[in-house]
């Protein structure tokens, strides 16, 4: 495997993404992490600047890491994104080899048989599975494998809402993207607070 995709609404992305992606190469032996932002996520709701900026907020901050690429595939597909919708685009346009790994965090773990055809997505990739809410390994039962990391207290929606509330965020994210929410005023972000 020499490309993971790593998927999510990234909204905004946070110094716990950009590590997790880190882990995954250097514990797995990956060449590559491909960050792929979700147009419209089929399992959730999100305050949500347009993913235009989010993918700006996530192409600025990747830029100085040889070993990060983004695809805004999902964002040029119309309506709600699926992940084997993605992983078969990229494997056919051969952005990817075929059998790509597929991170996830062990909250989607445990709503996998929701997504769209589950099983196909474990045939057409290689799971990798994240701790983002357990420190165990939940129960799976399609082939997998489990990255050995630290649950990181960190979450864009627990930015987005220290943001709105003038709290300290600055250092949860890349300095990048804190540059593009200050500069667009994003969730609620005022300069004058």
């Amino acid at each position: 495997m020499r490309t993971a995709l790593f998927g999510g609404t990234f909204n905004p992305v946070h110094i716990g993404h950009l590590i997790l992606a880190e882990e995954v190469l250097r514990q797995l032996g990956c060449e590559r992490i491909l960050f792929v932002p979700v147009n419209i996520p089929p399992h959730k709701t999100i305050e949500d600047p347009g993913p235009e900026i989010r993918l700006r907020m996530l192409s600025e901050s990747i830029k100085s890491f040889s070993f990060f690429g983004v695809s805004d595939c999902e964002i040029r597909r119309p309506g709600f994104s699926y992940s084997i919708q993605t992983i078969r685009d990229l494997v056919g346009s051969a952005s990817v080899e075929p059998r790509p790994g597929l991170i996830i965090g062990d909250d989607q773990a445990e709503e996998f048989d929701t997504w769209r055809e589950p099983a196909a997505v474990a045939a057409e990739s290689a799971i990798i599975i994240l701790h983002r809410k357990y420190r165990h390994e939940i129960e799976f039962a399609l082939p997998h494998v489990y990255l050995k990391n630290e649950l990181f207290p960190i979450s864009s929606t627990q930015i987005r809402a220290r943001i709105a509330a003038k709290a300290a965020w600055e250092a949860m994210v890349p300095p990048e993207a804190r540059a593009i929410i200050e500069a667009n005023h994003l969730y609620g972000f005022d300069r004058n607070s």
